[in-house]
C-alpha cells in the first residue's frame, strides 16, 4: 500500500492510538499503535466519519459501524472479513463456528490466519472470534485488548437493557 497517496489520521482510544488510513474509496486500515501518539489536529474528510464512529463506540453510543470499507487483501481474506461483519455486537463465535458458517470446516486454520490479517481493527470485529472452549486466543492487537473490547461491548449491551 502506498501511504503517500492515502489519507492518514491518528485517534487516541482507551486502548492506544489508532492509525487510520483511507481515501475516497473507503477505509483501508485501522490499526492500534503500541506507542503513545497525539490525535491528529486536522482530519481528512475521507476519515472524519470513521473517527466520529470510533469515538461514539468508545463512548458507548454506537453498536454498529456504517462506513465504506476498502481493505487490501486476497479474495479469500476479504471473504473471511465479510463473514466477520456478520457477527452481532456483543456476541462471540468460535473459529470452528466461523469455519462452519463459511462452509469449510477444514479451512479453520486458513480462516484464523485471515482473521489475524484483518486490517480494520474493531470495525471488522475479529475480536469477537474466540476459541471453542471460550478461551481468548489469537488477537494481533494483544489478548488484553481483545478482552477489553468484549467486556466493553457486554457493558454497553447490559446498559441498554434498562
Amino acid at each position: 500500500m502506498d501511504e503517500d497517496s492515502k489519507d492518514i489520521a491518528y485517534y487516541k482510544t482507551p486502548l492506544g492510538t489508532a492509525k487510520i488510513i483511507g481515501d475516497k474509496n473507503g477505509i483501508i486500515s485501522v490499526s492500534v499503535q503500541d506507542k503513545e501518539m497525539e490525535s491528529s489536529k486536522t482530519i481528512p474528510n475521507s476519515l472524519k466519519d470513521c473517527i466520529i464512529q470510533l469515538e461514539q463506540y468508545f463512548k458507548n453510543e454506537r453498536t454498529e459501524f456504517d462506513l465504506k470499507l476498502n481493505p487490501t487483501g486476497t479474495e479469500f481474506q476479504k471473504k473471511v472479513w465479510q463473514e466477520l461483519l456478520k457477527i452481532p455486537f456483543s456476541k462471540t463465535i468460535s473459529y470452528l463456528q466461523q469455519s462452519k458458517n463459511m462452509g469449510d470446516i477444514k479451512a479453520i486454520r486458513a480462516i484464523a490466519s485471515a482473521n489475524g490479517k484483518n486490517p480494520i481493527w474493531i470495525i471488522i470485529p475479529c475480536h469477537r472470534v474466540i476459541g471453542s472452549t471460550g478461551s481468548m486466543t489469537g488477537y494481533a492487537g494483544g489478548i488484553w485488548r481483545k478482552k477489553w473490547l468484549l467486556e466493553h461491548e457486554n457493558n454497553i449491551k447490559q446498559m441498554s437493557l434498562f
